[in-house]
């Protein structure tokens, strides 16, 4: 008779193991997915608005990949984003600096008439910007594979984006400017204020 309880013992033993097994494996899973779900609890909205906080100076081309300017922006409102992306560190240290303080230099002659006209001036070093549409919608645009890794991105939410690649002189780029977002030409004062 014991080699008969022997058997089903070990059988017993078998299913149970197998039973702990499982529930292992489920705890396992569980805890994974909990880990994953901690590790992205703040919305893709709230961390662009928080990179779009950034000043303009902080865009160095000497590693555009140590940025948190690397976050896709989203874009909500008449904006003009100046990028800088990875494929730009391909060029010599000495092209890198020279291209990038006359985009600096050039944007920075006409960020007065940005502002002047309620233009929000963002920098940015991902390939790819987010517009915000009405119903929470969200319309894409890459800036990888251009003419140049670098350049100016005109965005009026609701009409379509202008990409202007390379360096622009400040004459040119805002003749560019007026065009795009129909500003008018002694556009550095600020608009007049309604009295009533």
């Amino acid at each position: 008779m014991s080699k008969r309880c022997e058997p089903s013992a070990i059988i017993r033993t078998r299913r149970c193991s197998g039973r702990n097994i499982f529930l292992r494996m489920r705890i396992g899973a569980l805890v994974a997915l909990v880990c994953l779900a901690s590790c992205r609890t703040r919305p893709l909205s709230r961390i662009a608005q928080q990179s779009d906080s950034l000043d303009l100076t902080q865009l160095v081309p000497r590693d555009s990949t140590d940025s948190a300017l690397v976050v896709p922006r989203v874009i909500t409102t008449p904006s003009v984003v100046l990028f800088w992306l990875r494929a730009a560190d391909t060029l010599s240290r000495d092209d890198q600096a020279d291209t990038f303080d006359d985009l600096k230099y050039y944007t920075a002659q006409v960020a007065p008439a940005l502002a002047a006209s309620g233009i929000q001036l963002v920098a940015t070093n991902a390939d790819t910007v987010y517009v915000s549409l009405p119903n929470a919608a969200r319309r894409t645009i890459l800036l990888s594979g251009l003419d140049y890794p670098y350049g100016y991105l005109l965005i009026d939410p609701g009409g379509p984006e202008r990409i202007l690649t390379g360096v622009y002189e400040d004459g040119d780029l805002m003749d560019e400017l007026r065009a795009y977002f129909d500003l008018p030409d002694d556009s550095t004062s600020a608009p007049p204020r309604a009295t009533t």
